[in-house]
């Protein structure tokens, strides 16, 4: 009998004890014990571990138990370059026509993005050329770049700002891009009166080889002008010598002195037809109308299938509203290259329509 009363006695105790809150912990939070640190699992306290069972990534506690970064350290993923972000991306290569020469005139590397043109360099003498992607955002194009027509405004030279024949970007321009931006862009070779093929950018990034290899021009059919004068092959050492110093300082844009140095060049070979155009364009930035027409004229006569006088005389006789000489003119231009210059289709239309 005492025996039974001592084991119910027991019993209530152990039940009473059983319903006993725990004693209040650190910060009046439920005690846990240092074996089970989870709380089993429910209700879970320890610092440590604070996503609860399985959670292995305290860096990501809104999803937890999961790696975002598989296999690398999640504070790395900044080291991965980003494809917004501007880089310099260097472009290289070398441009020959179909028979291995080197072009007979400076081509123009252009960027066509979304039917978008850019020029972004030039070919030196032996048709090599070194350019940044970008880095070229304000250097205008020739007559023969295909970025749509004057406004009509004939009292502006139909040739946006002189060529530069470096290969190299222009100093003090914003430069890089992103690789993003390169999306539905190539990369050609234009040299009105030749076509080459595309090269596609899409996919190329900053890290890449930058050489493109060779890029090969074939000559048009049904065009009898050139873009460049077959008389600067026969141009002695001195004129070429006074015309590549003169070049040189358009670049610098010490026009005065480029003036004087070209000047010398055509007295010392008056059919230097490339040097009269270059002196003409000079002359035009300079108001001198007059002296621009003579020097056009002059690259005209020295070579008469050399294109590109035409459209600056063309343009000049518009300003003077001389409508039978603009018409005349540019019909010229266009029979010897219909396909390059869309101005002189335009100046022609325009003086047909003032007769």
């Amino acid at each position: 009998m005492r025996l039974s009363t001592s084991l119910f006695v027991l019993c209530i105790s152990t039940l009473l004890t059983a319903q006993e809150p725990p004693a209040a912990g650190p910060g009046g939070g439920a005690a846990t014990t240092p074996t089970s640190p989870g709380g089993g699992g429910i209700g879970n306290t320890n610092p440590t571990n604070p996503g609860g069972i399985g959670n292995t990534n305290p860096t990501n506690p809104t999803n937890p138990g999961r790696n975002p970064f598989p296999g690398q350290d999640p504070n790395d993923r900044n080291r991965f370059p980003d494809m917004q972000q501007n880089r310099p991306i260097f472009l290289s290569g070398k441009v020959v026509l179909d028979d291995g020469q080197p072009p007979p005139d400076s081509v123009t590397i252009e960027r066509i993005c979304n039917g978008v043109t850019r020029p972004e360099g030039y070919t030196n003498s032996k048709g090599h050329f070194s350019i940044e992607l970008g880095r070229n955002n304000a250097m205008l194009a020739d007559a023969s770049t295909s970025g749509g027509l004057d406004d009509g405004d004939f009292g502006r030279s139909p040739l946006g700002g002189g060529r530069n024949t470096g290969t190299g970007g222009m100093g003090g321009q914003p430069s890089g891009i992103s690789e993003r931006d390169l999306m539905g862009c190539e990369i050609r070779a234009n040299l009105p009166g030749f076509r080459g093929e595309n090269i596609n950018l899409a996919g190329r990034r900053f890290m890449d080889n930058p050489d493109l290899g060779t890029m090969i021009l074939r000559r048009l059919a049904n065009v009898e002008g050139f873009t460049f004068s077959m008389t600067t092959a026969l141009a002695p050492k001195d004129a070429k010598k006074n015309f590549d110093k003169g070049l040189d300082l358009i670049k610098k844009k010490k026009l005065p002195e480029a003036m004087a140095e070209i000047e010398k060049a055509t007295a010392a070979y008056p059919k230097y037809a490339i040097a009269w155009f270059e002196l003409g364009r000079l002359y035009e930035t300079q108001k001198r109308a007059e002296d621009a027409q003579k020097a056009f004229e002059s690259a005209v006569a020295a070579d008469s299938k050399y294109v590109k006088p035409y459209l600056n005389l063309a343009f000049l006789h518009a300003q003077k509203k001389d409508w039978d000489k603009t018409a005349e003119t540019s019909a010229k231009g266009i029979k010897l290259n219909p396909f390059e210059y869309p101005q002189l289709h335009y100046v022609n239309a325009v003086s047909n329509l003032n007769l």
